[in-house]
């Protein structure tokens, strides 16, 4: 699969990364159950596919998810690279807390480092910046444990670029990890641009908006979901929204026809058309879904074809700005 350095980093990405919100079982932004076995699975027959760098962090699942990393490492000849975060921690309801106080940030490192069992972290991202007041102490924090070569490059999630400037002031900022699909493009704003002019890695995640652009979601699939699926509340999958969302993939469908892929490549593909794009983050619950999707990394669109869905990404807006 195709790699590209991650900003100024000596990181060699693959194009698609591996995701793991998805498998880390019950929690405030869960997806519903998982078994643990396939959620291993998923993560053995990922890296099988070629993907070099498993995306995490310690909230997902309350720390279970770092936990199943830590046991599919131990079951594979791979060596990937690992990305995961701080910021979040949660209380017995496994509800989320925003904390960025440095005390925390240094314990999180270790916890992480634990559960991954692993003695060095890649990347090393902030998760959110909530509290804003506290992001540049949480960052120093960060920096002094990339002193202590506890962790190689540090990097940001769900920042904006006045958000990046600041800790830029205290530490190189390696990475921002922004939320990027067909239907979320904020982040062609402002953030892609400063990015590629600061030599910034962007690793986007949600490129199939949590499953929306697979082409395999339905009024009957939403009724489907587990109760405690965060995607129950989201407003993209609630009217107006989720119709015209539909619409889109059905308009999307002949694109994919022509080229023998599926609707998941096709999303994943047009996120990394972008320059600025160093790679996409994939989630995978099976091992099918990552055969299918790490196949993305390896497709580029063409002009036309972008143009085309252009259109069809236009007429979506309209229609749901009446």
């Amino acid at each position: 699969m195709e790699t590209r350095k991650l900003g100024f980093t000596d990181l060699e990405l693959t194009r698609v990364g591996l995701g793991t919100w998805a498998i880390g079982g019950p929690w405030q932004f869960g997806w519903g159950p998982q078994d643990d076995n396939e959620a291993i699975a998923a993560i053995l027959a990922g890296l099988d596919e070629g993907i070099n760098w498993i995306d995490t962090a310690a909230v997902y699942g309350c720390g279970h998810s770092e936990e199943l990393v830590g046991k599919a490492l131990k079951q594979t000849g791979h060596k990937p690279l690992i990305a995961t975060k701080c910021g979040l921690l949660w209380n017995n309801n496994r509800e989320k807390i925003d904390c960025l106080k440095k005390d925390s940030v240094l314990k999180e490192c270790d916890d992480s480092l634990k559960r991954l069992d692993i003695d060095v972290i890649d990347l090393y991202q902030m998760h959110w910046p909530e509290p804003d007041s506290d992001i540049e102490e949480a960052f120093e924090a960060m920096a002094q444990l990339q002193e202590k070569g506890k962790v190689k490059y540090l990097g940001v999630s769900n920042f904006n670029v006045d958000q990046i400037k600041r800790v830029q002031k205290i530490a190189p900022v390696a990475s921002l990890q922004p939320p990027y699909s067909m239907i979320r493009r904020q982040v062609e704003d402002d953030l892609l641009g400063f990015c590629g002019q600061n030599d910034i890695g962007v690793v986007a995640y949600s490129p199939m908006q949590r499953g929306l652009l697979t082409g395999k979601f339905s009024q009957k699939r939403f009724a489907s979901l587990a109760p405690d699926d965060h995607r129950r509340k989201s407003s993209d999958f609630l009217e107006p929204a989720f119709s015209a969302t539909l619409e889109l993939v059905e308009g999307l469908r002949p694109i994919t026809e022509r080229n023998g892929k599926t609707l998941a490549q096709l999303s994943i593909s047009w996120v990394l058309r972008r320059s600025e794009v160093t790679a996409a983050i994939v989630g995978a619950r099976k091992s099918e879904q990552i055969k299918e999707t790490a196949q993305a990394g390896d497709w580029s669109l063409t002009k036309d074809e972008i143009e085309e869905i252009e259109t069809l990404l236009t007429k979506r807006q309209e229609k749901l700005n009446g």
